[in-house]
């Protein structure tokens, strides 16, 4: 990924090699789908990042200081967004957005109702996903893709 910033996504004990997942994305093209914005973007805690007087707090999404609101209103929401699917103990994989939350909130604020989205196979996200915070700089243990 010569010229291109490495990019990776944070959440609770996990973190996810977007740029290696990009890769596997352009290495086997699929699909794309529509991801429902007011729905993941409730989901998500977006819907209420705003409000004056705050009482809920989201567990998924953003804090209300914790998403750029400037960016995420000049993102291009013709790039797709990234859902991976991922294992929580016994259960069936989820999706989970791994790519795209500030692209999320551009379209809910501007009233888009779909996103277009590349959704990885439960196999593509483990390959991508780290169970302890490596992050940029760090040696990775995952395969890099030409």
């Amino acid at each position: 990924m010569t010229g291109q910033l490495e990019q990776w996504f944070h959440f609770g004990p996990w973190v996810f090699d977007i740029s290696a997942a990009t890769a596997l994305v352009a290495a086997a093209p699929r699909d794309t789908h529509d991801l429902d914005v007011t729905a993941w973007a409730t989901a998500y805690g977006l819907t209420h990042l705003d409000d004056e007087k705050p009482t809920t707090a989201s567990l998924i999404g953003p804090t209300p200081d914790g998403l750029d609101r400037l960016y995420a209103m000049s993102t291009d929401l013709t790039n797709l967004v990234l859902l991976g699917m991922v294992h929580i103990g016994d259960q069936q994989p989820a999706a989970m957005l791994i790519d795209g939350v500030h692209r999320l909130y551009h379209a809910w604020r501007t009233g888009v109702p779909q996103l277009p989205a590349h959704l990885l196979t439960s196999e593509e996200t483990l390959l991508i996903q780290h169970g302890k915070l490596l992050g940029p700089g760090h040696t990775s243990i995952i395969r890099r893709y030409p």
